[in-house]
């Protein structure tokens, strides 16, 4: 293949499109009481869901090394692509993006490296539609337009029973994170332009699945989409929702996928998540 696609480990692709496409994903890692383990070779994300739930476990990830992308980027070039695009999440929630940058720029501009300004599968769809576009045998220029535009074509959407691990973790303001606390609500979050902020507020865990069902029935637009469910450790509520939003959709549904988050994701949510990533195929 002329081009060739890298990713990361939080686009947690959904398993029945493992295999797919030439998809190359380099894992982030998860810190554990100080053990290290990488996403989803080492660490599962029902042990992290565990060790939030323990009170005092502390649980926190890192990025790759510049040289674990190095290492990919020449094992991949020496085995006869002519370019590389590597998509992923977005640099306001990680190091990725700069570690992946920095290899890149060591190598060459002929590997691109694209910030999908979100995590989950709206950093997999991107990455997919690169995939799709190497495939054809596209220009490394149009592979790397490829990941931009599908992944500017996702929204975002997800619940968590509370914003104590993402204020941990620096991904939300204190500000945000106390509004949650204070007033007792269940908050909806979005990723905008690469950051995590709060999209709308409700009483409980019932409403906020309710209005994650509108709100993501409103990001798909007029015309066709797919959509990807997430959830740690809960498919009864990723299944209800999954079907809920369909039902919405009709028949301008393309793709459903359901898929587990991974542990870099989980350690930042804490248990509860549940999200709907939506992919406008028309735009």
């Amino acid at each position: 293949m002329p081009v060739a696609v890298v990713t990361d480990s939080t686009a947690y692709l959904p398993s029945e499109l493992h295999g797919t496409y030439d998809l190359t994903v380099v894992p982030l890692t998860v810190v554990i009481n100080g053990a290290e383990g990488l996403e989803g070779e080492e660490i599962s994300p029902a042990e992290v869901a565990r060790a939030l739930s323990a009170r005092r476990a502390a649980v926190s990830t890192s990025r790759p090394a510049p040289e674990q992308f190095a290492r990919a980027y020449r094992k991949i070039l020496d085995a006869g692509a002519d370019g590389i695009v590597s998509v992923h999440l977005s640099a306001k929630l990680s190091g990725t993006f700069e570690a992946a940058a920095l290899a890149a720029a060591a190598l060459g501009p002929h590997v691109q490296v694209v910030d999908s300004q979100t995590t989950g599968m709206g950093l997999g769809f991107a990455a997919l539609a690169a995939a799709a576009a190497a495939e054809k045998g596209e220009t490394l220029a149009s592979v790397r337009d490829a990941a931009a535009d599908h992944a500017a074509r996702v929204s975002t959407l997800f619940y968590v029973d509370t914003l104590e691990f993402l204020r941990r973790g620096g991904r939300i303001g204190a500000a945000s994170a106390l509004l949650g606390t204070a007033l007792s609500v269940k908050p909806i979050l979005h990723v905008v332009d690469g950051a995590i902020v709060v999209r709308d507020k409700v009483r409980t865990a019932g409403r906020a699945l309710s209005r994650l069902v509108d709100l993501a029935v409103e990001a798909s637009g007029d015309g066709e989409a797919d959509i990807a469910v997430h959830h740690l450790g809960a498919p009864d509520r990723a299944a209800a929702l999954a079907d809920a939003v369909s039902a919405r959709l009709g028949d301008r549904l393309r793709d459903c996928y359901l898929t587990e988050i991974g542990a870099v994701v989980a350690a930042h949510v804490g248990p509860g998540v549940a999200g709907v990533v939506v992919h406008r195929r028309n735009v």
